[in-house]
């Protein structure tokens, strides 16, 4: 019987193959991850107990015959967290559970954006929604970034620019409370001005606050962007990073003529509902206790993460310690093209974000870096990044001293 190459037949929009999966590395600076040690899995447990002896028997329909937006005590827990902490008024009717964020992301860029529109994200920016525009084929657009999120001055100059040569932005992504990678939060006067100018030009905004939960000290954020202005905002949030990573329970927020789109475009027959279940039997009672304790956890690791990079790379390095979230952006000398360093450390087990992938202009971003502190223990932290800087000096030169040492060049 003759040989059949069924790779043949795939579709022109077909990707490129993944690799097989082989394991963690060792020094995994990279991804939203979170340590085993901070799921509470005795809890998770019980939770999931008590919603499948109440509710389980729906599990025998679609949805759970809450209908297609989701579970609903889930979305009116949603309502409350965002009421209480985000400054959100809004029902259940306006919520859609989603399968992560990432399913938001796709289903909201589909929604308003058609191949070649231009949209507006932050100079540095979640490498994910980068990959998604393109595959859509929009006019990705960065807008330069200050220490506390977008500059409006330049926003509003670019918007004009766009506008006078026919080329109009349609949306604005942003992520204003722990923007990522650079972990800044947006106040509140330049969150009013951002909507202004959105509105001046006829922009959708579209908020993702999905890390807006890890935040060290309550009241550091202001209300969301979504609580000052309804009608030309779409939120984004998730439960992923502030229980588990692979319970993938998110939501977006918006009034029901966008909504009522979205759920039309959901076309995944409902997020898992017994990962929906345990999350709201758990959050309902557990919310504000968890976070607090996880936010206290990811704020012993950041600084951990800090005292093993000064240590190894000393001032050459610069970064702003964030206020929240579970990453580190840290700047290189501008000679430094972390690009290179890839390869060398992966083969030492040591991976990290390479800030070419977190950018609009990746050129532009060359001598940045993002390292994720939630998972890796402090002896994995420290040993890690001292074996980076290794890696560092043997490509680049850099840092000629690392723990007080001098360093000297390989013959």
């Amino acid at each position: 019987m003759p040989n059949f190459d069924l790779t043949s037949l795939f579709a022109e929009a077909t990707p490129p193959a993944a690799i097989k999966f082989a394991g963690l590395p060792k020094y995994n600076f990279i991804g939203g991850h979170n340590a085993p040690e901070a799921i509470p899995v005795e809890a998770l447990i019980e939770a999931a107990t008590t919603a499948l002896k109440r509710d389980g028997s729906l599990l025998s329909m679609y949805n759970m015959s809450h209908g297609p937006q989701g579970y609903r005590p889930l979305r009116k827990l949603v309502c409350d967290k965002l009421a209480r902490h985000r400054g959100v008024n809004c029902s259940e009717d306006d919520v859609l559970i989603t399968s992560g964020s990432t399913q938001g992301l796709e289903l909201i860029f589909s929604l308003f954006l058609n191949p070649g529109d231009g949209v507006i994200v932050e100079e540095f920016t979640y490498a994910s929604v980068l990959t998604k525009l393109r595959k859509l084929e929009a006019d990705i657009v960065g807008a330069k970034l200050n220490d506390d999120g977008l500059d409006i001055r330049a926003l509003r100059e670019l918007l004009a620019e766009r506008k006078k040569a026919g080329k109009p932005i349609r949306m604005i992504y942003t992520i204003p409370t722990i923007q990522n990678p650079t972990g800044s939060i947006m106040p509140l006067e330049k969150r009013k001005q951002l909507i202004a100018v959105a509105r001046e030009f006829g922009c959708v905004i579209f908020e993702d606050e999905c890390y807006a939960d890890l935040i060290w000290h309550e009241g550091t954020a202001p209300v969301a962007i979504y609580a000052l202005a309804p009608d030309i905002t779409v939120h984004i949030g998730s439960f992923s990073k502030t229980l588990a990573p692979a319970v993938r329970v998110a939501y977006a927020v918006a009034e029901w003529p966008v909504l009522s789109r979205l759920v039309a475009m959901k076309a995944d027959g409902g997020t898992g509902a017994i990962d929906q279940m345990v999350v709201c039997e758990y959050f309902t009672s557990h919310f504000d206790q968890h976070v607090k304790g996880l936010n206290q956890s990811l704020n012993r690791r950041l600084q951990i993460l800090t005292e093993a990079v000064d240590a190894a790379f000393g001032t050459g390095v610069t970064y702003h310690a964030p206020p929240g979230g579970i990453f580190l952006w840290v700047k290189f000398p501008d000679h430094v093209d972390v690009r290179k360093l890839v390869a060398p450390a992966a083969e030492l087990g040591i991976s990290f974000n390479p800030g070419p992938e977190w950018a609009a202009d990746g050129d532009a971003a060359s001598s940045w870096m993002r390292l994720c502190f939630a998972l890796p223990s402090e002896e994995i932290m420290r040993t890690g990044v001292a074996k980076l800087a290794d890696v560092c000096f043997a490509e680049t030169g850099f840092p000629t001293r690392s723990a007080n040492t001098a360093r000297v060049a390989s013959a």
